[in-house]
């Protein structure tokens, strides 16, 4: 990937294919439509769907067939990556999934992820988690890359606090899910450190 600063500061990406990431213990790569059905499958939990802001439960049955088309696209446009964590060891075998939101005017990203059930607390969200905020600072030339968290969700901070990122604060009831407001955390990295 080439990166340009332009006239004003924002970086201008020339877009590649969709990157690889490879780590000990994982591969990060695009998703597939035939990665559809186990989206569906791990990220409809309702243990995984309640972490997340988005994540729907009951998953919709192809719901994760549309979501998968809407990623070479928004990586086309500069706005995201996304990519399926995969377990090196295990066939390649899905195991969640990893993403920036892109903002190249500001040089900045937000961080998500999520693991499946079965894989929680074996260090995968943060060996992913490394990988894609080193891309992101190093290849994309962001500056900063921030993660959130509702604050119920603690396994989530101690993956960004691993990554380097510091605490900056926490917003109040920022967010409704599920007929709840949400406190949320937000942790920061900056290029420079």
């Amino acid at each position: 990937m080439t990166r340009t600063t332009g006239s004003q500061g924002a970086l201008r990406f020339d877009m590649t294919p969709i990157p690889q990431l490879q780590t000990q213990r994982l591969v990060l790569r695009p998703f597939v439509p035939d990665d559809g059905p186990m989206v569906e499958q791990l990220a409809g939990v309702r243990e995984v769907a309640d972490t997340t802001l988005t994540i729907p439960h009951p998953y919709p049955s192809g719901a994760g067939v549309v979501w998968i088309a809407t990623h070479a696209a928004a990586w086309t446009r500069g706005e995201g990556l996304t990519l399926a964590i995969c377990n090196a060891a295990d066939s390649g075998a899905l195991i969640g999934a990893i993403g920036l939101q892109l903002n190249k005017t500001h040089r900045h990203a937000e961080i998500g992820y999520w693991i499946g059930r079965p894989w929680w607390g074996s260090g995968y969200a943060t060996e992913a988690a490394k990988a894609l905020t080193t891309y992101g600072l190093g290849e994309l030339g962001l500056r900063r890359i921030q993660g959130r968290h509702f604050i119920r969700n603690p396994a989530s901070g101690r993956v960004l606090l691993k990554v380097g990122m510091q605490l900056e604060g926490v917003n109040r009831d920022a967010f409704l899910r599920w007929g709840r407001f949400e406190d949320v955390a937000v942790y920061a990295i900056l290029q420079d450190g």
